[in-house]
């Protein structure tokens, strides 16, 4: 019994759906700070894995415990989305290397340290940009709305930066600190339900 769970793995803290079946966040697979603990990322890593992502997407500034990807075969993106970034030239980055993947039927997970209000931002920034809430105030309040809280003011800022960013950017040069299987597949993201629209 204890083999076949340790098999499954368990489930990333704070691990909620954006875009359902396609986009999700989590805390940082093992915990964050004090509290990351080596085994509890070992099961988190394999949860992911045994359930179909194609990516873990790390948007932590450092390069910490990406190795770990690679120890369970785990695909992974390193997208450092630090405090103080040039959000006109970030977002545009970002926003579109994700729709390229979802457009491709890629199955992602992103996370930060924790589900904090920069990464709430770039959620709500990402239903705007992409229109699929296409009111800046609109796509906030459905982005509170999947996380459970309200969004301050550098979350907001996020997403109102988001409502005029480009909506294309050149093609970026695989970075080496993509891990293995990081090649992206094109297509069109087609109909997608946002976890916290309402119908």
């Amino acid at each position: 019994m204890a083999k076949g769970k340790w098999a499954q793995g368990i489930k990333p803290r704070a691990f909620q759906w954006v875009i359902q079946d396609q986009l999700a966040v989590c805390e940082r697979p093992g915990g964050y700070g004090t509290n990351h603990r080596k085994v509890r990322r070992q099961e988190e890593i394999i949860w992911i894995r045994e359930n179909g992502f194609a990516f873990v997407v790390s948007l932590i500034p450092s390069d910490h415990n990406l190795h770990a990807y690679d120890e369970f075969a785990m695909p992974w993106k390193h997208w450092p989305f630090a405090p103080g970034l040039d959000l006109d030239l970030a977002l545009p980055q970002i926003y579109t290397e994700l729709q390229t993947l979802l457009g491709g039927r890629k199955k992602l997970l992103l996370h930060m340290e924790e589900i904090n209000d920069r990464l709430m931002g770039l959620m709500a920034g990402y239903l705007r940009w992409t229109e699929m809430v296409p009111v800046t105030h609109e796509a906030i309040v459905v982005a509170e709305r999947i996380f459970g809280r309200q969004i301050g003011p550098e979350g907001r800022a996020i997403a109102d930066a988001a409502a005029t960013a480009p909506k294309t950017v050149p093609p970026r040069r695989r970075s080496p600190d993509d891990g293995a299987g990081a090649a992206a597949d094109g297509g069109s993201s087609g109909d997608a339900a946002v976890a916290g629209q309402a119908s």
